[in-house]
């Protein structure tokens, strides 16, 4: 399995939303990746999710004319659960268990195209009403991705191999949740 030392989580606003089910596809498929490899951050959506159960049977009764649609999905996922943690469980090589059914098991079958000198990228497909871009990045050791900004927020989890920037040293499992204040040197 994916058994690894994480130092870097995604921020709790990050994993709040993932939690609500409130992130676009793009970043659910980082964060639903960290979590595959991650028991900590499991543990504390999960914790969020019973946080909001309880707000939820805290509110007062309202009559509904049929079954909430919400509460029917959260019935269905339940459900489903002991399926995923196996599922988990069952993850081989590189890729997180949540991204294998679009890359398959291993980074090196994947068709990369050469960007720039030590630099390849694989864009993954998504969805058609998808916003954002998914893209894995494969660098030689000693090559370096230009400087750069963000327009909103970039998420960004390492699957192979680490790289040192200004925020640390960053290694398999681990994320770099940043936003448009941040400007990468390498």
């Amino acid at each position: 399995g994916f058994e690894m030392t994480i130092s870097h989580h995604p921020d709790i606003a990050s994993l709040m939303c993932c939690s609500a089910g409130a992130q676009p596809e793009v970043f659910a498929a980082v964060i639903s990746s960290h979590l595959a490899v991650c028991p900590a951050c499991r543990a504390e959506v999960a914790r969020m999710q019973q946080l909001g159960v309880a707000l939820f049977e805290s509110l007062p009764v309202a009559q509904m004319a049929a079954d909430a649609p919400v509460a029917a999905m959260r019935a269905a996922e339940a459900d489903g659960d002991a399926a995923g943690s196996t599922a988990l469980a069952a993850t081989a090589g590189e890729v997180p268990y949540p991204l294998v059914h679009l890359l398959g098991a291993r980074l090196d079958d994947l068709a990369w195209k050469p960007v720039a000198a030590g630099i390849e990228i694989f864009a993954v497909p998504l969805s058609e009403s998808a916003a954002g871009d998914l893209r894995l990045y494969r660098i030689a050791p000693g090559a370096a991705l230009p400087e750069h900004g963000h327009d909103g927020q970039e998420l960004t989890l390492v699957l192979r191999g680490r790289y040192t920037d200004a925020l640390g040293t960053f290694g398999p499992g681990d994320v770099a949740d940043l936003d448009d204040t941040v400007t990468h040197l390498s």
